[in-house]
């Protein structure tokens, strides 16, 4: 005999994640902003612009959630998700670049305030904090799944970039584009949380699987609001990716 249950539709929300490792979050947030510094003053200055815009830290938090999930006990998470952080934050740096972008997390882009070069470069540097992190922390594995997704996520740029304009891009492009530039770098974060926790491998896949299609459904909600959003909520200039 069948059963009926009620069904309330509920807002989506991330604030059980929040809570859940809000602890180990404010040890990355301290991670990262000790990482940012540097003797050349121009880099924390556009680093911190950028990361003290907020955001909502979601990579990470994902590294978090999934090395708990899997029992870890240790250190390593923290670096590891300081350094995912650092990976999303570096694209965003190159992104403005790439897309001409004036506006960034509700305020002028960092490409506006120091330049093109700048941008770049500081993102360059992010990555390279963000490598050093993942070696310290001694993972080969973790050190293979970030550094593949390093380069996945520049595939996806340049994919997006070789099909700007075409009205003839077909769906399977596109969704190749949004896998490898934004779905990955989930996918990834999410990965790396069950390999700490040295899980099965049908496990790290799962882990993995959940975050490829949390990113895809990211990234299919902010395109759809680059047509249709306010750049009060967005934070950025509306038809910027489009």
């Amino acid at each position: 005999m069948a059963v009926v249950l009620p069904f309330e539709p509920t807002d989506p929300s991330i604030e059980a994640l929040v809570r859940l490792v809000k602890g180990d979050m404010e040890r990355v947030n301290a991670t990262i902003l000790a990482r940012t510094g540097s003797d050349v003053a121009m880099i924390p200055e556009v680093a911190n612009h950028l990361i003290s815009g907020g955001g909502k830290r979601l990579r990470p938090m994902l590294t978090l959630a999934c090395a708990a999930l899997s029992g870890y006990r240790g250190e390593g998470h923290v670096k590891l998700a300081a350094s995912v952080e650092f990976m999303h934050t570096a694209t965003l740096l190159h992104d403005d670049v790439v897309d001409e972008s004036d506006m960034r997390r509700g305020k002028l882009a960092a490409r506006k305030l120091w330049g093109n070069e700048a941008s770049v470069l500081v993102g360059d540097f992010l990555l390279g904090q963000a490598f050093k992190m993942m070696v310290e922390v001694g993972s080969l594995q973790c050190l293979d799944i970030l550094s593949n997704a390093a380069c996945v996520i520049a595939e996806g740029e340049v994919m997006q970039l070789a099909a700007a304009k075409n009205t003839e891009t077909s769906e399977d492009d596109y969704l190749a584009v949004i896998r490898g530039k934004t779905a990955e770098l989930f996918a990834a974060a999410c990965e790396v949380g069950a390999v700490l926790g040295a899980r099965p491998k049908p496990e790290q896949g799962a882990c993995r699987s959940y975050g490829m299609n949390l990113g895809i459904a990211f990234q299919l909600v902010d395109d759809a609001l680059d047509y249709g959003g306010s750049q009060a909520k967005l934070g950025k200039n509306v038809g910027d990716d489009f």
